[in-house]
């Protein structure tokens, strides 16, 4: 697949949301929207993309919907933590930075656990250094890096293992 045909998506992509990003369709908003739509594709065209070294299968398309289910519960459920730990009182926390292991190795894979874990309340991404995540987590459970992944990582990792190998 030659580069341009791989940022035909990515271009269509850019040059809709800019031209819904200006709201006109003047020749010269169109112009400049194409130019830069194109540079930026042709640039980072297959590297920019959640696509990049996704299984195309009927496991990993599985995956990819049990993933986006897992993510929308864990959600709900660390806002409801939150909710009551923020209401209660005493204010139960013990915040602290634990060290967690991932066992993805796909740049995109690691990219989307760390911005799951730091997008579900409680718990920020502050570091990925090779297969060490450095997670700011609000109720330190456990410091060990075994039960910490296991509270953290895990429920994420068993999905994205499928979808991006």
């Amino acid at each position: 697949m030659t580069k341009a045909r791989q940022a035909g998506p990515l271009f269509g992509a850019l040059l809709l949301v800019w031209i819904l990003l200006h709201g006109s369709l003047q020749w010269q908003v169109v112009v400049v929207g194409v130019v830069v739509a194109a540079m930026i594709a042709l640039l980072f065209s297959g590297a920019a993309t959640p696509l990049h070294g996704f299984r195309r299968t009927q496991a990993g398309l599985r995956a990819a919907f049990g993933y986006l289910g897992y993510f929308f519960v864990e959600l709900v459920r660390a806002n409801l933590k939150l909710a009551v730990i923020i209401l209660s009182p005493s204010l139960p926390i013990r915040p602290g930075i634990v060290k967690v292991r991932t066992r993805l190795t796909n740049p995109v894979a690691r990219l989307l656990l760390a911005n799951s874990i730091t997008l579900t309340p409680g718990t920020l991404s502050v570091a990925l250094e090779g297969e060490w995540l450095y997670v700011h987590w609000v109720t330190v459970v456990s410091d060990e890096v075994e039960e910490a992944t296991a509270e953290i990582v895990a429920g994420f990792e068993r999905y994205l293992e499928v979808m991006y190998g």
